[in-house]
């Protein structure tokens, strides 16, 4: 059923302009389409509820397990270049990032407990649902669900995947409104030269001339199955996060006296199977001369979980949480929204050295929707990737995903909020904090190194 939606959701984005448009993929598309299918039926078809029971046994379960997969898929399959490299290239780009993401915490929980909290019934972990939708995505929502429901407020993930579906459709509009505003101001050249989104994207099918391969074939089929040995090597990544999981509960238990206040036992897997990944990666690196692991193998895996993961959760998701929330809802996500506009439009010409628009951009759609919007505002601001912003943006990510938009930080603050219930203001402090650090990296400590060239 999850197939046949997915499906369904193809031939809709290939037939109906303005989903071409909104650039929504055909999990989006399939997931909503099932959620409004399972809800009509639920309320419309008396009897209906065994067989939707049936048609969807399962859904709920696989987003927390493929968004394992996902994260341990981040770094395998490329080399992970020196720490310095990075650092050099990416360093302003990740000092934005970074203050765009703690933004979100600071202004979700800061309108939350300034606000929303006093009029009303919602906890503080309300506040955090703007940057797990927007920063971390539909995965990350879906993968933060048994945390939600382990710190008693099941209905956060729902809100957190409504937040993540608002976050992609407004990470295209919004931001192609700011790439025409930046072609009229002249901030960038490859504005003036904008391609309408249905040419770079079309209908999500690849014409025959311009078709790529998907990988190689590194292993021989009498031996073993290329793709085989691949999902083998993600799945060893995720038994090591699943063990340093372990290790960590195992750590906490000696001083923890009650289980709901776990920190570290609280945390999911998907960031720690991206830290096995990584640790496998530097194995490889160190010993395997022969290059086994071909990376667009590895993003097919990922890609291929990404989308079975949004179509279940979509499908699954109980839109009851929001609409009895919707007012606050609303207020967050406008709150949201205002804050990337604004990074782009006053911030990142004073943090950025050069060719400020482009990566600012391309942090706009992935600091609102996915990675591939922020590449996609990117390429539509600079055609032909003329800029220094399609590297610094890429290697930022290296620095940038372990800990923001899913990774530690994203699966530390919901249990954190929720200890911290009484008094939620010390987490707002630390998003504040963290700000501050960052402009201080910026301004201060590398000023001269990160200046124009």
């Amino acid at each position: 059923m999850l197939s046949l939606l997915l499906l369904i959701g193809q031939v809709i984005r290939t037939k109906v302009r303005w989903t071409q448009k909104l650039l929504l993929p055909a999990s989006v598309i399939g997931g909503l389409l099932g959620l409004v299918v399972v809800q009509l039926m639920q309320r419309y078809a008396p009897g209906s509820g065994q067989f939707v029971s049936d048609a969807t046994a399962g859904w709920s379960k696989l987003p927390s397990f493929l968004i394992n997969i996902v994260f341990a898929t981040l770094f395998l399959g490329v080399a992970i270049p020196p720490l310095k490299k990075v650092w050099r290239i990416a360093g302003p780009q990740l000092a934005f990032g970074q203050i765009v993401a703690w933004g979100q915490y600071a202004v979700g929980i800061g309108i939350t407990l300034f606000i929303l909290t006093r009029f009303f019934d919602i906890p503080p972990m309300f506040g955090a649902i703007i940057p797990i939708g927007f920063e971390g995505g539909h995965g990350t929502a879906a993968g933060l669900a048994p945390v939600f429901a382990d710190k008693g407020w099941a209905e956060g993930a729902d809100l957190a995947l409504g937040s993540a579906t608002v976050g992609v459709v407004a990470g295209v509009i919004v931001g192609m409104a700011l790439v025409n505003w930046a072609a009229r101001k002249h901030y960038c050249k490859g504005a003036a030269q904008q391609r309408d989104s249905r040419e770079i994207t079309g209908d999500g099918i690849v014409p025959t001339g311009e078709r790529t391969e998907a990988g190689k074939l590194t292993f021989r089929s009498e031996s073993v199955e290329t793709l085989a040995m691949h999902l083998a090597v993600v799945a060893v990544a995720m038994l090591i996060g699943y063990i340093l999981k372990k290790g960590l509960t195992g750590v906490e238990g000696l001083w923890l006296t009650d289980p709901k206040n776990a920190i570290l036992g609280s945390f999911p897997l998907f960031p720690l199977a991206m830290v096995g990944g990584v640790i496998l990666q530097k194995l490889f690196d160190r010993f395997d001369r022969r290059q086994v692991l071909d990376r667009r193998l590895m993003r097919r895996l990922q890609g291929l979980s990404l989308d079975y993961l949004v179509v279940a959760a979509l499908a699954t998701l109980k839109i009851e949480a929001i609409i009895t929330h919707i007012v606050p809802f609303l207020i967050l996500m406008l709150v949201g929204i205002a804050w990337n506009v604004w990074c782009v439009m006053f911030l990142a010409r004073r943090m950025l050295p050069d060719f400020w628009f482009e990566r600012s951009i391309a942090e706009f759609g992935q600091s609102t929707g996915v990675t591939a919007t922020g590449i996609l505002l990117l390429r539509v601001a600079d055609p032909k990737f003329e800029t220094k912003a399609p590297d610094a943006f890429g290697y930022k990510q290296l620095l940038h995903e372990p800990f923001m938009g899913g990774g530690l930080w994203t699966s530390t603050v919901v249990p954190l909020l929720y200890i911290f219930r009484a008094n939620p203001w010390p987490i707002w402090f630390v998003t504040l904090g963290a700000i501050g650090v960052w402009l201080f990296v910026r301004f201060v400590v590398f000023r001269k190194a990160w200046a124009p060239e």
